[in-house]
């Protein structure tokens, strides 16, 4: 069975408390229970974790290689910072889709860059929780040919 990592980096398991007009209303929770949903209806089995630890993050990337097949990751702030997730993203090897609730190009400067556009397969920012279930449509319609 095909396997699908989601990664969520800091705060995200606080959606739904904070900045909603930036983020949304909908709870973590509930974003992966759709993401699982989606997956268990395909035949792909969805694996989700989050972390607000950069290291924890690092460990949890590098260790879907070879054992997941599509990583969808939303490195939160550290996509704007973190060398050691880009090189993770690299190592991991798996076609990854980075995504973000908020629009990052309207936002403050600094996060108008991310450290891993460059290792990415594709990035989804602005469309709040849909930009997940957007990621794991394009991972089903890859591994599987249909959602």
């Amino acid at each position: 069975m095909p396997r699908v990592k989601v990664i969520h980096g800091p705060l995200l398991d606080r959606l739904g408390e904070r900045e909603t007009d930036l983020y949304g209303a909908e709870p973590l929770e509930e974003i992966n229970a759709s993401l699982v949903a989606m997956g268990k209806a395909a035949g792909v089995e969805v694996d989700c974790f989050q972390s607000d630890h950069e290291g924890d993050l690092v460990t949890e990337i590098a260790n879907c290689r070879d054992r997941y097949q599509f990583l969808i990751l939303n490195p939160a702030a550290y996509a704007h910072t973190s060398v050691a997730i880009h090189d993770a993203v690299d190592f991991c090897a798996a076609p990854t889709i980075e995504v973000h609730l908020s629009n990052l190009a309207a936002r403050e400067p600094f996060r108008h860059q991310s450290t891993i556009a460059r290792v990415v397969l594709g990035r989804i920012e602005g469309l709040g929780p849909e930009g997940y279930r957007l990621a794991m449509r394009y991972a089903i319609e890859r591994l599987v040919g249909h959602e």
